[in-house]
């Protein structure tokens, strides 16, 4: 298959299917661990080292998010994949094992953190530049919408999942859990085919980075767009989610309330994610992304300073989860229609750069301004940075098309 051949729908293609199903495990196994590791430092040393432990893992996500998108373009999607899970695979399960007979010290789970976030740095590249590698670029939009219902399923299941294994088997039977799903995830790629093969290595991975920036600055509206997605995106890689337990707190609602708040914003967006499945283009990319992440920031700001109850609390958490559930979809969709194939990985390494990298220096700043002004004042302050990425949005080309 060639991005010039015909494909079968992207919910039909075995390939898409079992990329989705790698991923899913995946994430899923990403989600399960982080509960499973606050529980295992907390358990080990108390909850004062939990953030230190997290924020160890988080640094090198950062710091080599750039040369995983290298690695990504190098090597091939695939591979990278491959090692990504097999590392994890086996970290966590020695890890698990180490409990077992008798307890991890915090300088083992530390390790583990850095280790997680290492891989976190070469999967995340990898996993967004294999799609468009397999099926063609009309069904990009469907394959990001799967990829948006997996995210959201992990989201839901996984701290549902963490539960069970704790309760079940303390951490050790819930890194279990989790090296099991890297193992599924690794059986599922093994069997995945990729047509053609990285690029010759004729320069070195310097270079490569180098030179990947140079074509993302270059290629400016390819630019404005990752522009787009990491300002849509930033407050939604865990802000928004830790700043709701605020608000929660903040305003004398029961821990019921904060779960279906949290519910109602994840299963409007995996619908949200459903019904892009279906479409097969979506028209006027350009004014779809802009309408959206401006409803996203509207509704965002709402939540914060309209001040409702809990029960239009929870309405506005399921419109927020479908509003800026489109984005997630159509913005990825564009940047791996836009970007030719040999720059994928870099690309999307810096997407996930400005999302998922820097997203957790936001966390200090939610507490800082719920305590000073409250948590609708933090709420508000994402608002705007949606509806900024809204207007960046309208400066973007009026239809798909590669640099």
């Amino acid at each position: 298959m060639t991005a010039t051949a015909t494909a079968p729908a992207a919910h039909r293609d075995p390939h898409v299917l079992r990329w989705l199903g790698a991923y899913t495990t995946s994430v899923t196994g990403d989600v399960l661990y982080m509960t499973a590791l606050t529980w295992a430092v907390v358990d080990t040393a108390g909850p004062a080292q939990a953030g230190l432990v997290l924020a160890a893992g988080a640094v090198p996500r950062a710091l080599l998010m750039l040369g995983g998108g290298v690695l990504a373009d190098r090597f091939g999607p695939r591979r990278v994949l491959i090692g990504s899970d097999l590392g994890r695979c086996l970290t966590v399960l020695a890890v698990a094992a180490a409990l077992t007979t008798g307890g991890a010290p915090l300088a083992l789970l530390v390790a583990l953190a850095v280790c997680f976030g290492v891989a976190d740095a070469v999967f995340l590249p990898a996993v967004g530049a294999l799609p468009p590698r397999l099926t063609t670029p009309d069904q990009l939009t469907r394959v990001q919408g799967l990829r948006s219902l997996a995210v959201r399923f992990a989201n839901t299941a996984g701290p549902f999942a963490a539960g069970a294994a704790l309760t079940a088997a303390g951490a050790a039977g819930a890194f279990t859990v989790v090296g099991l799903l890297f193992a599924v995830s690794l059986v599922l790629l093994g069997g995945l085919r990729v047509p053609g093969g990285p690029a010759p290595r004729t320069v070195s991975a310097r270079t490569q980075l180098v030179d990947g920036l140079r074509y993302l600055k270059k290629h400016r509206p390819l630019l404005r767009l990752v522009g787009v997605i990491g300002l849509g995106e930033m407050c939604f890689s865990g802000p928004i989610g830790a700043t709701l337990v605020l608000l929660t707190d903040e305003r004398g609602w029961s821990p019921g309330t904060l779960a279906l708040l949290l519910g109602a914003f994840s299963v409007a967006g995996a619908a949200a994610g459903v019904a892009l499945t279906l479409v097969r283009q979506v028209p006027a990319p350009r004014t779809v992304l802009a309408v959206s992440l401006a409803a996203t920031g509207a509704l965002v700001a709402a939540l914060g300073l309209a001040r409702p109850g809990p029960g239009a609390a929870v309405a506005l958490c399921a419109l927020l989860g479908a509003a800026s559930g489109v984005p997630m979809v159509l913005g990825h969709a564009l940047l791996q229609q836009w970007t030719e194939p040999g720059y994928t990985g870099r690309v999307t390494s810096v997407t996930s750069l400005c999302t998922l990298g820097l997203s957790p220096l936001l966390l200090p700043l939610a507490g800082l301004v719920a305590a000073a002004r409250g948590a609708g004042v933090f709420l508000a302050g994402c608002g705007a940075v949606c509806l900024l990425a809204a207007a960046l949005a309208l400066s973007l080309p009026a239809g798909p098309r590669r640099p």
